[in-house]
């Protein structure tokens, strides 16, 4: 009897494992098709199936738009953001943060800061890594969050074009510019620093482009052209056709012809 039970138990025992291998497969097979049918569902990306890896933008303090809400950003600033942290001379400052702490903090509260994006790209120049010491994220990913947070800020966008490029990353670069190209409209401004950065990419053709439609607005600044003089890409723009003038024979036609014309 006790040999019978023992078998019992053992063979309840297998059956149990069994089960349980079964349901792990099971397991394994709908977590498969879970993954493949959300990566065909239409409208729905691996980005916005899963946590961004460069992190959430919601902050204790902020975020704040580095275009529209200045005032807000004063204090941060003020301990954190001051001009030798900028200059990456000391990271001391009135919050006792590193350099890299500091500058991302601020990006913490403005993802759009122009200036910390410009100084925390510098920084990661300087170490030669991705991420420096003291930043929750690495120096790319503060430029992607800079991108979700204002993806209209065209000198993000230029910011960043000019990082990817430094990166070797060129056609991602040129993906940002073609977009703010295509939105800058008659903004001289923009149009002339786009030029600047196609520059930076040897895309002299587009530079040139830029630069004509900027001092065609007006702009008054001519060192992208220097520049492109000093390559030998330089041409002057072709002037604009003038608009075709009637001539008087066709106008006293055309004027006899309404006289003539019943009333």
């Amino acid at each position: 009897m006790e040999h019978t039970n023992t078998a019992t138990a053992s063979s309840s025992e297998e059956r149990g494992v069994s089960t349980r291998l079964a349901c792990r497969q099971c397991g394994r097979k709908i977590i498969s098709w879970l993954a493949l049918a959300l990566a065909c569902a239409p409208g729905i990306s691996s980005a916005q199936a899963a946590p961004n890896i460069c992190g959430s933008l919601q902050n204790a303090y902020g975020p704040f738009d580095y275009r529209t809400q200045k005032e807000a950003l004063q204090i941060v600033e003020q301990y954190h953001f001051l001009p030798q942290t900028e200059a990456l001379i000391s990271g001391r400052s009135k919050s006792g943060s590193s350099l890299g702490g500091n500058i991302d903090y601020t990006l913490r509260a403005s993802p759009n800061h122009h200036r910390a994006l410009v100084a925390m790209m510098r920084l990661g120049e300087r170490y030669k890594q991705p991420k420096v010491p003291g930043a929750d994220h690495t120096v790319a990913c503060y430029f992607d969050r800079a991108v979700r947070f204002a993806p209209d800020d065209h000198i993000v966008r230029m910011l960043y074009a000019g990082f990817l490029n430094k990166q070797g990353r060129a056609p991602e670069a040129e993906r940002h510019l073609e977009l703010v190209g295509s939105q800058a409209n008659e903004n001289a401004f923009t149009l002339y620093n786009l030029g600047n950065v196609y520059l930076e990419l040897k895309n002299y053709d587009r530079a040139l482009t830029y630069a004509h439609k900027a001092q065609a607005l007006g702009w008054p600044r001519k060192d992208l052209e220097d520049k492109l003089r000093a390559l030998n890409k330089w041409t002057d723009p072709v002037p604009s056709a003038p608009a075709p003038v009637a001539s008087a024979a066709s106008g006293a036609a055309s004027g006899a012809a309404s006289a003539s014309a019943p009333q």
